[in-house]
Parts: structure tokens; sequence; C-alpha cells
């Protein structure tokens, strides 16, 4: 039996990206050694960490005026690393609420200077995103924060606020190279590895240099960017294996047409999924406005929630895993990201109909 993982992180990493590590584990490339086991100060893993930066700003095409870092702590560490080092002698910054991880993002600036809510979609439960002529923006903010993917209510927007000369913040953990974006509209970009790029423990921070070196007064040394920017993510010990397995999926990307052919085919599995949820007469309902659905992560109730616990049960059985949704949202939830193959997704929906025929 196939076994699909629907996990919204840690998520399901590419088979052939698997086989690679599995082949190179015990010896990367006749140095005798794992990756696990390298110095990250040796010419090896010096080499593995080069290329893979390298290739990420190929596939992203990332200007040569922004610093690409692996950092650590998730992108929860940098709900606070952002004001600390962006507020840049400002009082306040503009923050966008769709869902719950930009309410932490939100939370965590607040420790550090006034947070402006431009706007939010709470008064219904974070279903859609509010339209930009709504926005309370301040043009004196030191940054906007918006989050274009939230995870857990599968609310995504593909389109950009203009905020004029005040630097864009996007949390991209959920959407990163699943779909082309244009870095230069961006001040800041940052996005944990356990969706599209690989293992927990690994945090990407792109941000552009003229935003690095002037933090709050009394940021630790970890928590500053220019820390990190000055020593090329070697000022302690970086997340080594996780590196790795980001620069195979890089690699793999490059191998099979790069992010614009990814999102042909993540387009064509969020298609499949939402079709057979809309045919499906009520038996399966999707909560978020038609125009903002995640081709991330999709949620879906079923029209008897007594039901959900006998679905769950049998997806597993059928290796469908993961499924359950958010404990604050409840319902299911399917996470398609890059590498959830489309016959996963074709496996989900033919379940999807099985059980609703025998339970309408």
């Amino acid at each position: 039996m196939t076994i699909y993982n629907f996990s919204a992180g840690p998520a399901v990493l590419p088979h052939e990206v698997l086989v690679q590590a599995r082949d190179e584990m015990l010896d990367w490339h006749g140095s005798g050694m794992s990756v696990m086991e390298m110095s990250h100060r040796g010419k090896e893993f010096m080499g593995i960490a080069a290329a893979a930066e390298k290739d990420l700003r190929e596939l992203m095409n990332i200007p040569a005026n922004y610093k690409v870092l692996f950092l650590q702590g998730g992108a929860s560490q940098q709900f606070a690393m952002i004001p600390m080092n962006l507020l840049r002698g400002k009082t306040s910054a503009d923050y966008l609420n769709t869902g719950e991880w930009s309410k932490k993002a939100i939370s965590e600036a607040k420790k550090f200077g006034k947070v402006n809510v431009v706007a939010s979609s709470e008064d219904k439960n974070f279903s859609y995103v509010p339209d930009f002529a709504a926005w309370k923006c301040d043009p004196n903010a030191a940054y906007l924060h918006i989050t274009p993917n939230e995870t857990i209510g599968g609310v995504e927007f593909d389109w950009l606020p203009n905020a004029g000369n005040v630097p864009l913040v996007a949390d991209l953990s959920s959407t990163i190279l699943s779909r082309p974006i244009d870095v230069s509209k961006f001040g800041l970009i940052y996005a944990g590895a356990q969706k599209n790029i690989g293992p927990a423990g690994l945090t990407i921070v792109i941000v552009r240099e003229d935003l690095i070196g002037q933090v709050v007064a009394g940021t630790p040394t970890m928590l500053d960017y220019k820390t990190h920017a000055d020593n090329d993510s070697m000022y302690n010990t970086p997340p080594t294996y996780g590196i790795y397995i980001a620069g195979l999926v890089f690699q793999m990307l490059k191998r099979n047409g790069g992010v614009a052919a990814m999102e042909k085919t993540n387009i064509a599995k969020a298609r499949l999924l939402y079709d057979a949820i809309d045919a499906s007469k009520g038996f399966y309902n999707c909560p978020v406005a038609l125009a903002n659905r995640s081709r991330m992560n999709v949620p879906f109730t079923l029209k008897d929630a007594n039901l959900d616990g006998e679905f769950v049960k049998q997806a597993d059985a059928r290796g469908l895993l993961q499924l359950k949704g958010h404990r604050s949202v409840g319902g299911m939830r399917a996470s398609i990201y890059n590498a959830m193959p489309l016959a996963g997704v074709q496996a989900l929906v033919s379940f999807m109909a099985e059980f609703a025929k025998n339970n309408s």
C-alpha cells in the first residue's frame, strides 16, 4: 500500500530526495563521513552550504542586494527577530491579521513596539482576506507584515499590497517555492523549512541588506541578522543536515523545471481536490472564500461532524495520513505541498467520493 502523508508540517519530502539522502547517509561523495558528522567549517560542508544558497538564489531569482540566511528557531522565532531588527528606531509596525499565525506574530511584535493592525478577517473566523482598499496602513510604519498563506485556516492570497516605501515582510513558510514571486517587492521573507524545503529545524530568511544592522537596544547577538549575514550563517553551528536536505530539494526542483513548473502541478492538484469538495452536493464543504482558497492547505468539513472520526479512521486504513484538521479549527485538512504527488491527491479524491457515497 502506498502511503500519502497530508501533514501540515513536518511534511512529506520528495521521494527522490529521500532516496538520495539514504544512499549518501554513511558516506557523502567518498568523504567517508555522513553529512551529519561533518564540521560546518570543513570544505565538504562549506561546499554543500554554498551550493544550497546558489541554487535557492537561482530558483527564486534573488537579487544580489539580499542576504540569504540559514537559521534555526523556526518561523516563530522570526516573530521576535523581525521587530528587533526592522523597527530601526521607529516605534510601530503594520500587521495584517488573517489567521492564527498572524495573531502569533502580532502578539510577539507588541513586546517591542506598537502594532497597527491594518485589517483583520477575524469577524468571519479568518475565512477570507480583507480587500486592500479597507486596510488602514501607516505610511510611517517601520514595516508591513503579511502572512500570504495561513496554514491552519487554508487562506491564501497571491497579490501584494502597495506598501509604498514601507518594507514588506512576509511569512512564506507554507508557500515558498510553490509559485514564482518577485523577491525585490519584499524587504524580508522568512519561512520554516518543514513544508516545502526540508526537515524541521531549518529556517530561511531572505533580507534586503539595507535593513540589517540597526537592532533594538539589548538584542542578543544570536537574534541580530547582521551576526548571521556577516558570518555566512556560520556564526554558530548551523542546522547542517537540514541545509543539506534543502540543497537536495533545490537541485530536484531545478531538474524538474523550477518553480514555474511546480506551480502548474500545484494548480492541478488544488483544482482536483476543490472540485471534488464542490461536487459533493454539500457532503463536504470548504469554509474559505472562493478567491482565497489555498493551494497548499485545503481545509474541509463533513456535513455531519459525527462522521469525522470514521473518516479519519478509514482514510488511515487506506494510507491517507494526517488528514485531521488543526485542533483550533476542526474538520479535515489536506496539506498538498510541492512534494505531494498528483497521485496522492487522486487517491484522496477517490476515497472521499467512496466515503460520501457510503454515508449519504
